[in-house]
């Protein structure tokens, strides 16, 4: 698909998993890696010539390949900012904003608790960094770009400068589009989690849950993944497959998933409310950030009952559908990254 639109992709050499590579110590996973994936990058960088690397938060051995290249860097974020912040709870808690002393001293106590860890990984970064020949911590983007709805962001008093919202990486990797379910009622788009830590079995609760015997009404709904989830038929009023989410949409009522930013995202931006089943990682955050801002509501752990009450709840309250298109509406917000490229080359060429 990237290649048909102009996009020259290639294997980021060193990524592959050795041997000697420890996968289960996430920081020893990421930190080791990355550095082998700078030293083979960089010499790549050089004789093609690049002006500037965007690079992946997660993946930082494109920031460190530009730093041993002396190209200037940029970080992108495909989420909101996850950077720690003096005036937030630790991300991941999904907690708001302590308030008053106590709320305050919760939020203190807590990062203090996360600092521990996020310590640890930093020494895990330096030792890595410190055998490529870059010592110290990473290097300081000359942007970072936050790649988020501004919905989905949290207001913090430290954010950092130049940088910028500049909305969603919303991609679709085929042209199919799905086939409509027939039958009455409004049309449900269930999107279960592609993250290994996401929620297991939630297609099959969610089909149990959007029955007309548990939702007391009927629903066409679209099954939306990448491989048949095991134990799952079609069904009157059930279609099933792997399509373009952004074109079924335009059409959906209701977005039941598993918290994930992309599809929060695309259901989001879409102005569609949503039903979320979130699992690990950074899906609790979200979750709960959709929950606070109204677009909808948060079911865990997955049960078909308390799914179905969700479900039903959304779709009977217009607020939530608002509140989606509100959160649709703050798009105009974001920044132009093009643009931002364009005036950090210009000021170095100048």
């Amino acid at each position: 698909m990237a290649g048909a639109r102009g996009i020259v992709v290639e294997e980021l050499p060193g990524l592959a998993a050795q041997a000697d590579d420890d996968d289960t110590d996430a920081g020893a996973k990421l930190s080791h890696r990355a550095a082998r994936i700078a030293t083979a990058l960089a010499p790549r960088l050089v004789e093609r010539r690049i002006d500037l690397v965007v690079s992946d938060v997660i993946t930082v051995g494109g920031a460190w390949a530009a730093e041993l290249a002396g190209i200037a860097w940029i970080e992108l974020s495909p989420h909101p900012l996850y950077l720690p912040s003096k005036g937030l709870p630790p991300i991941g808690a999904g907690l708001e904003p302590g308030t008053g002393p106590a709320g305050r001293l919760r939020d203190a106590m807590l990062r203090t608790a996360a600092r521990r860890s996020l310590r640890q990984g930093e020494r895990q970064r330096e030792r890595a960094r410190g055998g490529i020949g870059l010592h110290g911590r990473c290097g300081h983007p000359v942007a970072r770009f936050v790649a988020t709805l501004p919905a989905l962001e949290v207001r913090r008093p430290d954010w950092p400068a130049d940088t910028h919202l500049v909305g969603p990486l919303l991609w679709e990797p085929t042209d199919d589009v799905f086939e409509r379910p027939t039958g009455p009622g409004p049309l449900v788009l269930v999107a279960p989690s592609t993250a290994s830590t996401g929620a297991t079995d939630m297609a099959s609760v969610a089909l149990a849950a959007l029955s007309g015997e548990a939702l007391g009404m009927a629903v066409r709904v679209v099954v939306s993944a990448l491989e048949r989830p095991r134990g799952i038929t079609g069904a009157d009023g059930v279609v099933i497959g792997s399509a373009r989410q952004d074109e079924i949409l335009a059409e959906v009522d209701l977005v039941v998933c598993g918290a994930g930013h992309g599809m929060l995202a695309k259901a989001l931006a879409a102005g569609v409310p949503v039903v979320t089943v979130p699992g690990g990682g950074d899906q609790w955050e979200l979750a709960n950030r959709v929950r606070r801002q109204g677009s909808g509501l948060l079911v865990r752990p997955v049960e078909a009952g308390a799914l179905a009450s969700a479900v039903a709840t959304v779709l009977s309250d217009p607020g939530f559908g608002e509140a989606a298109r509100r959160a649709a509406a703050s798009s105009s917000a974001v920044v132009d990254p093009v643009r931002i490229v364009e005036g950090l080359l210009a000021a170095r060429d100048g």
